[in-house]
């Protein structure tokens, strides 16, 4: 540790405060409801937030939950069940409310402790190994206490020093952000062009009407000007109807803890965890020896048809694919009609699934049988892929990216908190990312 950098006891600073930490609210679920901020669980944190399918707590409740509401600058700790997982409050980032699976660190003095710093600090190393030493003490489910983390010590350096490394790693995760951003900007442009295309058929409805369609002409051309019905409804003429598992070969993974890395060749295990986080970071591990089809590459369609039931095209590194996850490919169709294809159906799937008595709700094969896409004609289907295509990959690759800038920000982490890397050294590793 550099001779400058000062270690103080937690509780101190709280005493002093210039440090709160707190948990969560224990909502009830009559206090739930449709509308409101996020009440945040463990499930929506991992390296950020995640809410689309969060509960919501009634904004006119806010008063029964005192400073248990997010404030931009809180650290978020997942401090219960799944403990160790992360999350910086940005000051865009939505309000919401803990649940008592969370934990938060709020610097209230920003001249001793900046608030982006003490995040880096809680991801690395010092941190990792008090909240590890006591997270599993009970025969219960790992759980850090709140007087378990006042009672511990974090090291700072001066704050000049604290607000530069932040900087220097914040700069790279700023840049995760933005990529996360423009993917989140595109992926809606594409499922609204594909939505307006085929399953509206804004253009032909616009024929029959005698509007003229937005499309350039030589585009629009090549939908028909009629309606017809189909098993699904009205579809375009000439168009067909597809199930899902004709469109395309849905291959079930493997139980691979039947296959240890016995050789020391191994891979990492995409499991349902590793398909919701993108990254292979912890996985388990299996042995490489694997029939080539149940090895996944980057930019391959994966699918859960249990648990979370998400569609994505992978992003995370070369992996063995596990059971209760599909591998998606297509000889006949492009994969993003698919991908498209697959997200349509996919709240009711999520219906199903939250309809089964399992634990883990899942839907079965004939349902991917009973789902069923419209089918263009191969003229329009080949014109559609030059424009989804592109933009699909665009949206692999700039995850891919992020990937890159996520490796380096992790290797900088922890000299940067040991002090072995000066912050210029590390300034110069986050500008040629």
């Amino acid at each position: 540790m550099p001779a400058n950098w000062q270690q103080f006891g937690v509780n101190d600073l709280i005493d002093r405060r210039q440090l709160l930490i707190g948990d969560g609210y224990r909502a009830k679920n009559e206090e739930l409801a449709n509308s409101g901020p996020p009440f945040a669980r463990a499930s929506n944190i991992n390296n950020g937030f995640r809410f689309n399918d969060a509960d919501r707590f009634p904004e006119r409740n806010l008063g029964r939950v005192g400073n248990k509401v997010s404030q931009p600058g809180d650290v978020v700790f997942t401090s219960k069940g799944t403990v160790g997982r992360f999350a910086f409050v940005r000051p865009d980032t939505p309000r919401f409310v803990y649940s008592p699976q969370l934990c938060f660190w709020r610097s209230l003095d920003t001249e001793v402790v900046d608030p982006r710093f003490l995040y880096y600090w809680m991801s690395g190393r010092e941190f990792y190994h008090q909240f590890t030493g006591v997270a599993g003490q009970t025969d219960m489910a790992d759980y850090v206490s709140l007087s378990d983390q006042r009672s511990m010590h974090i090291t700072l350096p001066g704050i000049g020093e604290q607000r530069a490394i932040a900087h220097a790693l914040g700069s790279l995760d700023d840049k995760i952000e933005l990529n996360r951003r423009m993917n989140e900007t595109l992926e809606g442009v594409a499922r609204a062009i594909f939505k307006s295309w085929f399953v509206d058929f804004d253009t032909v409805r616009a024929k029959l009407d005698g509007r003229e369609s937005r499309l350039p002409l030589e585009i629009a051309n090549m939908f028909p000007d009629r309606l017809v019905e189909s098993e699904i409804g009205e579809i375009p003429m000439g168009w067909g109807v597809v199930p899902l598992d004709k469109m395309g070969r849905f291959l079930n993974g493997l139980a691979l803890q039947k296959f240890p890395p016995l050789d020391g060749r191994s891979l990492p295990v995409i499991k349902i965890a590793q398909l919701r986080s993108g990254s292979v970071h912890g996985a388990d591990r299996a042995s490489a020896e694997l029939d080539p089809d149940y090895i996944v590459e980057d930019g391959d369609l994966l699918f859960s048809w249990s648990g979370s039931l998400e569609c994505v095209f992978w992003a995370g590194g070369r992996g063995a694919l596990n059971q209760h996850l599909f591998k998606v490919t297509s000889q006949r169709y492009p994969l993003w009609l698919l991908y498209f294809g697959i997200h349509q159906h996919l709240e009711g799937f999520r219906q199903i699934a939250a309809g089964k008595a399992t634990t883990m709700g899942h839907i079965q094969r004939h349902h991917l049988s009973e789902a069923k896409v419209a089918s263009p004609s191969s003229g329009l289907l080949k014109v559609a892929d030059g424009i989804f295509s592109p933009l699909v990959k665009s949206l692999w690759r700039r995850r891919l990216e992020s990937r890159t800038v996520a490796n380096i920000r992790d290797a900088l982490l922890p000299k940067l908190l040991s002090g072995e890397i000066s912050v210029n050294a590390a300034r110069e590793a986050a500008g040629a990312a």
